[in-house]
């Protein structure tokens, strides 16, 4: 608890300054409270709206879990494919590198059309965000076993599926978990995307407040987002703690 105290407090300090310093730009009228709103407007626009941001952040954390969830089952079992096969890897990894560079909000639009209005856009939009750290993270933690390991475990007579199970996946969990904490961070954008376009959560609501200029419950959105990327990150790191403690990291 302390060291946790001691990595947080000077980020928390550096956002009280922060607070303080918009807060006076904006009521001493150097900046307009339409484009930037004092953290005080904000946190009025958190009470009188706080029924439809707490509907809008429920929504937006269900289909962030279920997007990360699918992300990660579709992730981890492509990259078991492609470690056994490697003609699968040769020619499905680059594939999948070229399609992390398309953004997704290009690719937006095409996901309402193929999924639909509401929720299975936004799961969708999540999943693929999350998809590429995790596959990518989930095949160097599998390649990552040593060799004098692996050359035992092929003297021993064992099968690829016996080194897979018992050798390669246990040295991966540190690598799998350093993915999954980047997806999902990356899952929150990638919801909040897809609900820009699709509907509902916290993507909606950001995009109605804009059209009415109502800067202060965008950055309640915003902050709202960014304590769930956050929540979702610690949860994750409560996940590496119970799983590899005992595990050091350069172990492999």
């Amino acid at each position: 608890m302390k060291r946790f105290l001691i990595w947080v407090w000077p980020a928390f300090a550096f956002l009280i300054l922060m607070g303080g310093v918009v807060e006076a730009v904006v009521r001493w009228d150097i900046v307009p409270s339409y484009l930037l709103p004092a953290p005080s407007q904000v946190f009025e626009a958190m009470i009188e709206n706080r029924e439809d941001l707490a509907q809008a952040l429920g929504g937006t954390w269900l289909a962030t879990a279920q997007g990360l969830l699918i992300g990660l089952i579709l992730g981890q079992g492509l990259a078991l494919l492609l470690n056994l096969f490697g003609f699968l890897k040769r020619a499905l990894f680059p594939i999948a590198v070229f399609f992390q560079t398309v953004p997704i909000i290009a690719i937006a639009p095409l996901i309402v059309i193929w999924f639909g209005f509401g929720s299975p856009t936004v799961r969708a939009s999540a999943a693929i965000v999350c998809f590429f750290p995790i596959l990518s993270n989930a095949l160097v933690g599998l390649e990552s076993a040593k060799r004098e390991l692996l050359e035992l475990f092929r003297v021993l007579g064992a099968s690829r599926w016996q080194t897979l199970v018992r050798l390669q996946i246990p040295s991966s969990f540190r690598t799998n978990i350093a993915g999954l904490k980047v997806a999902a961070g990356l899952a929150v954008v990638g919801a909040i995307v897809g609900e820009f376009v699709g509907g509902g959560g916290l993507g909606s609501l950001i995009d109605s407040a804009r059209t009415q200029q109502r800067t202060d419950i965008v950055f309640a959105c915003v902050i709202l987002s960014s304590l769930l990327g956050l929540l979702l990150v610690g949860l994750v790191s409560l996940l590496e703690r119970a799983l590899c403690a005992w595990r050091p990291f350069n172990e492999n």
